[in-house]
């Protein structure tokens, strides 16, 4: 499993929310279900992926009833075959039913994530580029799916507002420039990143004389790209933003700034078949 996973009680905090959406006041099929009832199920995945998701799909299970028990074949980050089984459950027949859907839903959104972030990983690979996410997360989820970002092999940019300063275009309007900015911006936070959004060469220039250590290059062509490497000589981080595709992110990477970022991969989400079956 990747390191940084979130803690457990983010993880509860989680399944809390996703079950009181689904069972309400309660599941009123699964009571039709005789008390003592008892199944075993096969979590089976339908086609290739990178599976996420694990520590929510327990605690689904834990949170309805501790008897369940979930046999594990796989973990976080393994690469999945279609028709390769994950997990087997068994247990009480009404928490097993009312707590599946839960449980698939957290896996095939995060194994998504991840899915598709190890595909943009193996693009850049022998390149020296390394993989960003964005804020562009599912509202609820952002810690969930920047772990399956790690899942797949990418790195995460900041968490949220709180843990580093990304100047973009707005904040150079209200602060006066984007010098102004940078320098406030290092007066008061000096121990956090400090990386400035630039449209141009130009305020690219102004960003480093300002003293930031990071450069967001937005919508730059390919010989914008090179040419910041060249005058930027490894002086501060360049990290190239916009129009980010699996078809252009080699292209990109070749010009050698240090990250790419792109929202695609917490955003532009394609779920993994996941279904569960029951033993005879």
């Amino acid at each position: 499993m990747p390191p940084g996973a979130p803690s457990p009680a983010d993880v509860a905090d989680d399944v809390r929310r996703a079950l009181a959406e689904d069972l309400g006041s309660g599941d009123l099929t699964a009571d039709l279900l005789p008390s003592d009832a008892a199944l075993a199920t096969r979590v089976i995945c339908r086609e290739a992926a990178v599976f996420c998701g694990r520590p929510w799909f327990d605690e689904t299970f834990r949170r309805l009833n501790p008897a369940l028990t979930v046999a594990w074949s796989v973990d976080d980050g393994d690469t999945l075959a279609p028709d390769q089984e994950l997990c087997r459950v068994s247990g009480p027949a009404r928490a097993l039913l009312s707590g599946e859907r839960t449980a698939l839903n957290f896996i095939q959104t995060l194994s998504g994530t991840a899915t598709v972030t190890r595909q943009y990983v193996r693009r850049l690979e022998g390149t020296g580029a390394r993989l960003l996410d964005t804020r562009k997360t599912l509202p609820g989820l952002r810690l969930a799916q920047k772990y399956a970002v790690r899942c797949g092999g990418g790195e995460n940019h900041r968490l949220g507002l709180f843990d580093a300063i990304l100047i973009k275009e707005n904040h150079v309007s209200a602060a006066g420039g984007i010098g102004p900015a940078v320098r406030q911006a290092l007066r008061r936070h000096p121990d956090v990143l400090v990386e400035s959004e630039v449209e141009s060469l130009e305020e690219l220039h102004e960003a480093r004389e300002a003293g930031a250590q990071r450069a967001l290059l937005d919508n730059f062509t390919l010989a914008q790209l090179r040419q910041a490497v060249a005058e930027t000589d490894g002086r501060m981080q360049l990290e190239a933003s916009g129009d980010v595709t699996l078809d252009t992110l080699r292209d990109i990477a070749e010009t050698g700034v240090d990250f790419i970022s792109t929202g695609a991969i917490t955003k532009h989400l394609r779920a993994i078949d996941f279904s569960m079956r029951f033993l005879d």
